[in-house]
């Protein structure tokens, strides 16, 4: 995990399975929702992502814990501005490790926890 960066996803791209599988479940936004395969698609993920919110959506990492061998859980806050508005929402990312390489994540964003900001915040 030390040598993700999500900021540049192709120098990272060492870290990944071939056969990498990113989750994203978000009913809120049902149009990005679903499967994204290998490194590709997480990039196209995040492309979309980066149109939706005219490339202000930053990750804010809260904690990193490790469970077991295979599993580490991510607490984020995420930041952007949606349909013009700044807004914050907290959201967990499940990653799974197999041999040294990630294998699979889910990002669930936790809907309850989204709020509007009322005064932007240097961090968008």
């Amino acid at each position: 995990m030390k040598r993700l960066d999500l900021t540049n996803l192709a120098a990272s791209a060492t870290v990944f399975a071939e056969d990498f599988v990113w989750h994203y479940y978000n009913p809120e936004l049902p149009e990005i929702e679903g499967d994204y395969f290998g490194l590709s698609g997480l990039i196209d993920f995040f492309k979309i992502l980066a149109g939706k919110t005219k490339s202000s959506f930053k990750v804010h990492p809260i904690s990193i814990t490790p469970m077991g061998d295979k599993l580490v859980i991510t607490h984020v806050k995420d930041s952007m501005f949606l349909e013009d508005k700044p807004m914050e929402i907290d959201a967990i990312v499940v990653w799974c490790i197999v041999d040294s390489k990630i294998k699979e994540a889910w990002d669930i964003p936790v809907i309850h926890t989204a709020k509007m900001i009322e005064t932007v915040n240097e961090n968008l």
